[in-house]
């Protein structure tokens, strides 16, 4: 999977700078954002690397918490301990990750609650919702890839469907919530949070763990918190430095196969489902669960837009696509 553009050329060539990521300097906006992954976090089917993706915070946020881990890691293992441990958190984009990271936190601890309570009264509406949301979402990673896809790629977005697909048809299990079950289960829904296409909270949902979560949010059981946030770290750690290392080695390749994870993802939002999750027919009611869906499409697009324009304005330029490729530094 390896792209053109990691294949350095001769010595005698000239070598374009590489681009730089992005930098979101608006601490409001960035308040927003958060509060927006922390949204979909509690929504099963919806991934918050999903919304990173759509407004153009990604990368960013991958690079400084590259830097976040490096930085403990350089404060263990030196060399250099703390001069080592302050150049890498000096690289950090606190601007962006501390509003980040208190939108995230106060809307899972304000809407927990609430959204798990629509989602069960309302199952069919909001599901068709958030398939327009994804849907909406999936031109992110193909225009970021660049170009027009080639045999090598198109089997790689193929490939990503079927693992999004796989994925999302996991059985559906009930799971004892004891501390040995929800140390793995949170390290690997905040792999689904980091990985656009997969969502948190359907892995929480097929092990089980899903409305007890939801619970412990919602009535401030610290002890679980605590114990789920410890683990949730641990997970964080081992995805932040592999989707680095993806994104800044073969940026183009793990875009396409994001988007066909994405694409393979859809199907555990398709709104009709019965009991066990398989899929049924269309209910009389699909023009207005169509209608819903092509809203979620669109609000998708207003806030790509309004991103493109955003970085457009930063780089003095027009916007020639909703959002810009970029490329991490090795």
């Amino acid at each position: 999977m390896t792209d053109a553009s990691s294949t350095a050329g001769p010595p005698s060539a000239a070598v374009a700078p590489e681009p730089a990521v992005p930098s979101h300097r608006n601490a409001l906006g960035n308040l927003l954002r958060g509060a927006l992954i922390g949204l979909v976090e509690t929504i099963p089917g919806v991934s918050g690397g999903t919304v990173a993706l759509v407004t153009g915070i990604y990368d960013e946020l991958i690079e400084s918490g590259h830097h976040v881990t490096a930085a403990a890691r350089r404060l263990i293992t030196g060399p250099d301990r703390n001069q080592g441990m302050r150049e890498e958190l000096r690289a950090v984009s606190w601007v962006l990750v501390v509003p980040v990271v208190l939108g995230m936190a106060t809307a899972v601890l304000t809407v927990a609650g609430p959204v798990s309570r629509l989602v069960e009264t309302h199952p069919e509406t909001m599901r068709a919702l958030f398939l327009g949301l994804v849907a909406g979402s999936v031109l992110v990673p193909v225009r970021l890839s660049g170009g027009a896809w080639r045999g090598p790629e198109l089997v790689r977005f193929v490939l990503g469907g079927l693992a999004g697909v796989l994925l999302t048809s996991l059985p559906a299990a009930a799971l004892e919530p004891s501390p040995w079950i929800i140390a793995p289960a949170a390290a690997i829904a905040v792999c689904a949070l980091v990985l656009p296409g997969l969502s948190g909270s359907f892995i929480l949902l097929s092990l089980g763990l899903y409305q007890p979560t939801l619970q412990a949010v919602d009535e401030r059981d610290l002890g679980f918190i605590a114990w789920f946030g410890l683990w949730a770290c641990v997970g964080l750690v081992v995805i932040v430095k592999l989707m680095r290392h993806l994104l800044t080695r073969y940026h183009r390749g793990t875009m396409v196969v994001l988007a066909g994870v994405m694409i393979g993802a859809l199907r555990s939002l398709w709104p009709w489902q019965d009991q066990s999750g398989a899929a049924t027919a269309p209910g009389a009611d699909w023009p207005v669960l169509l209608a819903v869906a092509v809203l979620g499409v669109i609000v998708v697009q207003l806030l790509v837009l309004v991103e493109s324009r955003k970085v457009a304005r930063a780089a003095g330029g027009a916007p020639s696509a909703p959002v810009r490729s970029t490329t991490l530094r090795p």
